[in-house]
């Protein structure tokens, strides 16, 4: 099976939404059920682009920035890692992601390694 990586995007500082109980608790039952199915792999909520620290290679020297590597009105503001028999079944836990979140997902095949 392949795995595909489910990435949510959100607006950059934004207030959280006034039902995130519900939502959390959704997602924690979408995430039982992927689980239940063998597909969920790994998922990952993650701090504000403001967090961030990049580090670029500059001949033999790295260079260290904070914040985020680009300025966008959108973040990843968290994955999901699932194994899938194909894009469609991958994207149909996107779909289901999608619904429960309220916010776009994108669906990406990872490379086998």
């Amino acid at each position: 099976m392949k795995q595909y990586l489910l990435s949510i995007y959100q607006p950059a500082e934004t207030d959280p939404p006034d039902n995130l109980d519900e939502i959390m608790r959704d997602l924690a039952a979408l995430n039982d059920e992927m689980r239940a199915a063998g597909a969920w792999v790994f998922a990952a909520g993650l701090h504000p682009p403001s967090t961030a620290t990049v580090l670029r290679a500059s001949g033999s020297e790295v260079l260290i920035t904070d914040g985020p590597y680009a300025e966008g009105k959108e973040q990843i503001g968290g994955f999901t890692v699932i194994r899938a028999a194909d894009l469609d079944e991958a994207l149909e836990w996107g779909r289901r992601l999608a619904r429960v979140v309220t916010l776009p997902i994108e669906v990406r095949p990872m490379q086998d390694g």
